[in-house]
């Protein structure tokens, strides 16, 4: 971003009272909750469930974003907006396997776009790769290794000398050449950031996700640290300014900017922020939270206003997260994510499904015929079958899907964090099958002989009921066995990732999937 002047004051809260009951806020009987409350005023996240680490970019009267995709591919969906409340999923960016992926950041110079990528393609190091398009929705490029070996969360900004540099977690720089696809410098330690009191409760220092901007002749360093997880009050965003890249750098003595205080507040470990201008020309603050008491839904998107203060810094003025907030002025009307239901007409993958951690070329599995899609079988089991996913943000949700067997194949609707934590319902040609806790009950097993079942998941605020049908929907069953999910998350199994829907296709042939239909908060 570029300079700009001074903004005026941020739109306060309203003074409305928070729905209360199952059906959380904004949310239609087909489809995710929704920021836009269509009275003026909005409640987050603006983007709901698992998207983590948000880089954000204004163009022109365009705003685009991505977050972190870990294992999944097709990987860095790209989101747009007009009026920073509305997102929907344009498109990924990457297609290539690069391993695990984290927190990312999207730029815009001399009329190209940049997402520069922390990966560890061989699970043995890190290192930052560099992608590339002349229009936002691509072609991308093949990714580019920078061999900036061992750094994550790179923040990209051009100096007063017109280069351009990368800074990294830690707070380290590097100078890159003009084209922004190689390195062009030596890695430097760049900032000493502010610290927190020895007695506040965090997870760890780390600090993490460098974003900056230039505004009114200061350069801006955003920066995360406390821990991204771990305690509710680790997280939080502080800054320091200069008038050079190359510093010296002023801690902000309103250190920190935002931070998650009590387990009561509404959203847990708040921070990775970037500083983002509205269509009025006001100022905002863009970042990622855990849901209290829903830390399987990953960290979600969050939307604050800030102002800019006498003494030129800035503070942040959303107060209670939990209340509406007006929109930021001025934005045109922009579309939000279409429904989840899927009928398959049309490709989604990337847009709304991707693989976990699929081997390479294995995002390939999948080929849409007609009104299904058909999955390659992988594996012998969901804990080795590379699944098919679908991130959720709503609290509690029903989703059901039609699966047919094709050849000597295995497949089950799934609830899934990863290969050591999902909970599910599947069948073989022969067999009904029930897992939980990332096994399976075999004394659950039931005698099932046939190759087309449709299989039903109901979240309940983390209770899970699972049922079947063998005439496409119109009678269910009911399983036994219920089951609980709230530990499914980051602080019990690491990864950083959420509880989402999966499909498995395991044993071998193919399995095709139909009619996906998903409702937030229905009864069971």
């Amino acid at each position: 971003m570029l300079a700009g002047s001074l903004a005026p004051a941020a739109a306060p809260l309203l003074a409305l009272p928070a729905p209360r009951g199952k059906v959380p806020w904004g949310s239609g009987a087909d489809g995710q909750r929704k920021a836009d409350l269509g009275n003026g005023t909005f409640r987050n996240p603006i983007v709901a469930g698992d998207h983590p680490d948000p880089t954000i970019l204004k163009d022109g009267a365009d705003y685009y974003m991505t977050f972190s995709s870990f294992q999944s591919y097709p990987a860095l969906v790209i989101w747009h907006s007009t009026d920073l409340v509305n997102w929907a999923p344009i498109a990924p960016a990457l297609q290539k396997n690069l391993g695990v992926i984290w927190a990312v950041d999207l730029v815009k110079h001399d009329n190209r776009y940049f997402i520069y990528i922390p990966a560890d393609p061989k699970g043995d190091g890190w290192s930052i790769f560099v992608i590339w398009a002349d229009d936002i929705r691509g072609p991308w490029s093949d990714p580019i290794d920078l061999r900036i070996e061992g750094q994550i969360d790179p923040g990209h900004i051009v100096g007063e000398d017109g280069k351009r540099y990368l800074f990294t977690n830690g707070i380290k720089k590097i100078r890159l050449t003009d084209n922004g696809l190689a390195t062009d410098g030596v890695l430097e330690q760049a900032y000493a950031p502010w610290r927190y009191p020895d007695d506040w409760v965090v997870e760890n220092f780390a600090p993490e996700g460098p974003k900056l901007l230039w505004h009114n002749g200061w350069c801006y360093l955003v920066t995360a640290v406390g821990g991204t997880a771990g305690p509710a009050t680790g997280h939080m965003v502080i800054t320091a300014r200069s008038r050079s890249v190359h510093g010296p750098w002023e801690h902000c003595p309103h250190n920190p900017l935002v931070r998650t205080t009590s387990v009561e507040e509404p959203w847990w470990s708040r921070g990775h922020a970037t500083l983002i201008e509205g269509p009025a020309g006001d100022w905002w603050m863009v970042y990622h939270g855990y849901e209290n008491g829903f830390r399987t839904l990953g960290r979600q998107t969050l939307l604050e206003p800030i102002e800019w203060t006498a003494d030129g810094w800035f503070q942040a003025k959303g107060g209670d997260l939990s209340k509406p907030m007006r929109k930021p002025g001025r934005g045109r009307a922009s579309p939000s994510a279409p429904p989840l239901s899927d009928d398959f007409s049309r490709n989604r993958m990337g847009t709304q499904w991707s693989f976990h951690e699929p081997a390479a070329g294995g995002a390939g599995r999948a080929r849409y015929d007609g009104a299904s899609i058909r999955v390659q079988a992988s594996g012998t089991s969901p804990a080795n079958s590379s699944p098919l996913t679908c991130i959720v943000g709503d609290r509690s949700y029903q989703a059901e899907l039609s699966l047919d067997l094709i050849g000597n194949a295995e497949a089950g609707l799934l609830l899934f964090y990863n290969h050591k934590a999902f909970v599910g319902i599947g069948f073989t040609p022969d067999t009904l099958k029930i897992f939980e806790y990332s096994e399976e009950l075999t004394w659950a097993r039931r005698p099932l002989r046939t190759r087309t079942l449709r299989l039903r998941i109901h979240n309940d605020e983390n209770v899970i009921t699972q049922s079947y049908s063998l005439d496409e929907g119109r009678t269910w069953t009911r399983h036994d066995t219920r089951m609980e999910v709230s530990g499914m998350h980051h602080n019990v199994f690491g990864g950083f990732l959420s509880l989402r829907l999966g499909v498995y296709a395991a044993g071998s042939g193919e399995v095709r999937l139909r009619d996906f239909r998903y409702s937030a908060a229905p009864a069971p």
